[in-house]
């Protein structure tokens, strides 16, 4: 047993849940759950992120205030989780006390080390981003995930000196290549790198924005939000001197989408450097979701898929399924209710939800319901036995590099295999055969514990059908992980037929 510490970002509530919000969130969870059932110490973390500009201004146009707001907010993320099936272990609120007091102790060291200056700044200023942008950055005058152009300020900020950790977050890169996951996000923040990044505003003049936690000496200024925020990884699990954090943070791995990548990876690992915290072990970074106009997801442009709609639509596993399996993670890829609804047909329904059903009303008709016995095998079975016996590892394997579509490509893979058995092994002719009993019980037999086997690897991807599924079957267990061949259903118990995933259209 090993301790793994997964976390999703923690997200800004000035808005409900979107799809994007759902993707990390519910690769996040898959990852945890695979992780715990092949044994590990497994903590997910999530949260809200609740101070800063875009909070205090969403509050005032719904007047409320922002503690209020906020809170609000950070209910409704709750909230979506539960009714996706996403389950984190610990879900930290930047404005909980436990919190605040670690970011005021992390200010009040790093000030005293001398790594905190008093300067007055002025420049462009992302509203939407909540922080200072350059002119490279932008693209017809702002940011391309931004609505509106980025505003001159000119006002006294405190900077934490995050140029002096450049060389070491350089050569961290270089020495680590599979810190940053895919590689592609490593090289973009290498080439950064190449250049000076500047030194970090990690306050605001509380006469501009009141709403955040005081700056420990100076109660004119709030912490930056993203100083704050990014602190929640560590407070959460007791940072500095409880034993939750020296067991899990070794093993840490963030989740996120590449918007923030730089957030992630000049600032917080400048942080960490700078307080003496080890780097996080893994960043998993995924790409941009698509409408299905090839266009990134937007509020403004109404080309989004809304995830607690699509999930009472299609079910939490189905729309749990597609974002998996359709969008590679750490690339763009296109979500739309068309491709949710092609893939529970196709996938779910045709492949997967068909080969369970065929083979519940075989057995039921054939066997009076009752697991029969397997008899002797062929190298048809046998094949199939081999196929199942490597999979667990196969699977978990790539889960550990976050290729999720992969691995559930791979189980899917063996659903097909398992559909040419049906056609090759013929049960139903099998059935006309009085001579033919023996043979029939193996093909039927390697059927459910094959369709068990398949129950338990994807269960942390669909854990409401895969359960349905192992009720059908009779299993006298819950979701496993690695049962040896023969210890899925058990001869004589009693299946039961249904419908996992009716045809949508």
């Amino acid at each position: 047993m090993a301790y793994r510490y997964i976390t999703t970002p923690i997200y800004y509530v000035n808005d409900r849940p979107h799809l994007g919000h759902a993707y990390a969130s519910i690769h996040a969870d898959v990852m945890a759950r695979y992780l715990r059932a092949a044994g590990h110490d497994v903590l997910l973390l999530t949260g809200a992120d609740e101070h800063g500009e875009k909070i205090a201004k969403a509050a005032q146009q719904a007047g409320e205030e922002p503690g209020a707001f906020a809170a609000r907010h950070a209910q409704s993320f709750q909230q979506a989780w539960a009714q996706l099936a996403v389950a984190p272990d610990l879900f930290i609120r930047t404005t909980a006390p436990a919190h605040a007091q670690v970011v005021a102790d992390c200010l009040t060291r790093l000030y005293q080390a001398g790594d905190i200056y008093l300067a007055e700044y002025e420049g462009l200023y992302s509203v939407g981003q909540e922080r200072y942008v350059t002119d490279k950055e932008l693209v017809d005058g702002k940011l391309p995930e931004d609505k509106d152009p980025p505003v001159l300020r000119r006002e006294p900020n405190y900077f934490f000196r995050m140029e002096a950790h450049r060389p070491w977050i350089r050569d961290l890169l270089r020495d680590t290549p599979e810190l940053i996951q895919p590689a592609q996000y490593r090289n973009e923040i290498l080439k950064l790198l190449e250049e000076p990044i500047g030194d970090l505003s990690i306050s605001r003049p509380v006469d501009r924005l009141a709403w955040g936690i005081p700056i420990p000496w100076d109660a004119g200024h709030v912490t930056y939000v993203w100083f704050d925020a990014l602190l929640s990884y560590v407070s959460a699990i007791g940072y500095p001197d409880q034993a939750t954090f020296g067991a899990y943070w070794p093993a840490a791995r963030h989740v996120i989408g590449k918007d923030i990548l730089r957030t992630h990876t000049l600032f917080w690992l400048s942080m960490t450097h700078a307080l003496g915290i080890p780097p996080y072990q893994r960043l998993h970074v995924s790409g941009h979701l698509l409408g299905a106009d090839g266009r990134k997801m937007s509020k403004s442009l109404g080309n989004g898929v809304d995830p607690l709609q699509a999930a009472e639509t299609y079910g939490v596993d189905t729309l749990r399924y597609t974002l998996l399996r359709e969008v590679s993670f750490g690339f763009d890829g296109v979500i739309s209710n068309a491709i949710i609804e092609q893939r529970m047909n196709r996938d779910l329904a045709d492949d997967l939800g068909n080969l369970a059903a065929r083979t519940l009303a075989m057995v039921t008709q054939y066997r009076g319901a009752r697991v029969p016995a397997p008899q002797t095998y062929t190298p048809a079975e046998d094949a199939i036995i081999a196929h199942a016996t490597t999979l667990p590892d196969r699977v978990l394997a790539l889960v550990d590099e976050m290729k999720l579509a992969q691995a559930i490509e791979l189980v899917m893979e063996f659903v097909r295999q398992l559909n040419a058995y049906v056609a090759s092994s013929a049960p139903w002719q099998l059935a006309k055969d009085s001579n033919a009993a023996g043979r029939l019980d193996t093909v039927l037999h390697t059927l459910l514990e094959a369709l068990c086997c398949t129950a338990h690897l994807l269960a942390p991807v669909m854990p409401g059908k895969m359960q349905q599924l192992l009720v059908l079957l009779g299993a006298d267990s819950g979701p496993a992980w690695h049962l040896p061949w023969g210890h899925g259903v058990t001869p004589g118990n009693v299946v039961t037929t249904g419908i996992l995933f009716p045809k949508q259209g």
